[in-house]
């Protein structure tokens, strides 16, 4: 069942609350020692911020899928850490993630060093609206390396270790740095956790030297076996939204094994998922599913909210991944026969055939479902219904075209209804989570928090390399 550690960071006690979340995360999706203290000092970090620079906010632990499904059907998992805020944003963000940079007299290694720990890790930022922050920790680190130094102190008293990691390189990967501060270069797919292929695109800064080839999905495009996009540029001054996020561009490579698939590459998908009322287990889940060149992304919401929503969302998933070769039609057949015995759910598949170019929608229930196109957003309708309780006698499927510029937002209706998508015009370069993030924190407030079990799940290009 999707559990999730939902902490509101409102004092110094619940940095500590957040640390110890990610721990428990951390060994739900397998990580080692080293990498769970990196997690935890990621988390530590980021609570600690929401407190320095937002007067508070909240940080979201959960073990989710890789933004790039490999073919087939079990996945590794990746922990992900979604920080959140409605403060003041920040107005210069290649200069909060300089270590040394800080506007409250502490040392400023924070951003930095969840930057260096993270296998992904993005920031998005709107002056006057609030900061997001999102960082994924897979089960290696990068170049394979220790997270954490012997002997680093990880533990926190509240305050932040942001100086906990003396001598910590950049990345064990090693690289290139642009501007003086961004790592890059090329590693090999071999040393990459899982997570970190085809999602660590730099988003908002200067082309890396020595990163991998770009490459973009577009209509009647070919999906391609190696090569992931390297570094966009061009992150402005202006006083609109800013975002980063990085992890070097990637080839890839098969495993010592030799028969490891090749990550999908073009395409990412991300998501943030809120239980009601701070519950352990969401009744909402997203997930999704590669198989040859198509690739599904699942929204599920278990009816009402608790543990037997959560159960009928799981199964929702599990089911997924036996049927991840069928349109999203036939999908919903097979998934309604599965869901029976269970509480049934609202459940929304986008199917994106990458070779094509071609996004194929159909939906039962109350999940929403909004396309980018050209700048403009429109609905992609779902039919009434329950999943596993009642099914409509036709299920219709509504095609469009995909392109580099293409944004697919998939929510519950946890959203508030009015909810409109965000306006960010550098979202659909983001990465895919901070763009879920982004859409709760705007359709939210700390006065009205989310009404229900509230779940973003994002489709999104990958952004070509720029020259």
């Amino acid at each position: 069942m999707p559990r999730v550690w939902d902490v509101p960071v409102r004092d110094s006690t619940r940095v500590r609350d957040a640390r110890v979340a990610a721990e428990s995360a951390a060994a739900l999706a397998g990580l080692d020692e080293r990498r769970t203290a990196a997690a935890a000092l990621v988390a530590t970090e980021l609570a600690t911020n929401l407190l320095k620079h937002a007067e508070g906010g909240q940080v979201l632990i959960e073990v989710v899928a890789p933004p790039a499904p490999r073919e087939g059907g079990a996945e590794s998992r990746v922990m992900q850490i979604a920080a959140i805020d409605h403060g003041p944003g920040i107005a210069d963000l290649p200069a909060a993630l300089r270590d040394g940079f800080s506007t409250t007299g502490s040392l400023g290694a924070g951003l930095g060093t969840c930057q260096r720990l993270a296998d992904d890790f993005a920031l998005h930022s709107t002056p006057g609206r609030g900061t997001v922050a999102v960082a994924r920790v897979g089960t290696t680190s990068r170049g394979g390396g220790p997270a954490v130094p012997a002997g680093a102190d990880v533990v926190s008293d509240g305050r932040g270790p942001a100086d906990g990691v003396p001598g910590a390189p950049a990345w064990s990967g090693g690289g290139a740095f642009a501007d003086g501060w961004w790592p890059g270069g090329a590693a090999e797919a071999g040393d990459a956790p899982a997570g970190a292929v085809a999602c660590g695109t730099l988003t908002g800064h200067a082309t890396v030297p020595g990163s991998a080839s770009g490459f973009s999905v577009r209509a009647g495009s070919a999906l391609g076996d190696s090569g992931v996009p390297g570094d966009s540029g061009g992150l402005g001054d202006g006083p609109g939204p800013q975002q980063v996020s990085g992890a070097p561009g990637r080839a890839a490579r098969p495993g010592p094994s030799g028969d490891r698939p090749a990550p999908v590459l073009g395409v990412r998908a991300g998501g943030v998922n809120i239980p009601y009322g701070g519950a352990e287990y969401s009744g909402d889940a997203w997930a999704w599913v590669r198989s040859g060149d198509r690739l599904t992304l699942m929204l599920a919401d278990g009816l009402g909210h608790g543990p037997e929503a959560a159960r009928a969302s799981s199964a929702a998933v599990t089911a997924l991944h036996r049927w991840a070769h069928l349109s999203p039609a036939e999908s919903l057949r097979r998934l309604h026969d599965a869901l029976k015995g269970t509480r049934g759910a609202a459940v929304a598949l986008a199917q994106l055939d990458v070779r094509a170019g071609r996004l194929r929608f159909a939906g039962i229930g109350n999940v929403g479902a909004r396309l980018r196109t050209d700048g403009t957003w429109r609905p992609l309708l779902s039919r009434p219904g329950i999943v596993g309780v009642h099914r409509p006698a036709t299920l219709r499927e509504e095609e469009a075209d995909w392109a580099a510029d293409r944004l697919l937002v998939l929510h519950t209706d946890g959203l508030p209804s009015r909810w409109t998508p965000p306006s960010d015009t550098g979202l659909p370069a983001a990465d895919p989570a901070v763009t879920a993030a982004v859409a709760i924190r705007d359709a939210s407030s700390p006065a009205r928090p989310v009404r229900d079990d509230t779940a973003v799940a994002v489709l999104t290009p990958t952004p070509p390399e720029h020259p």
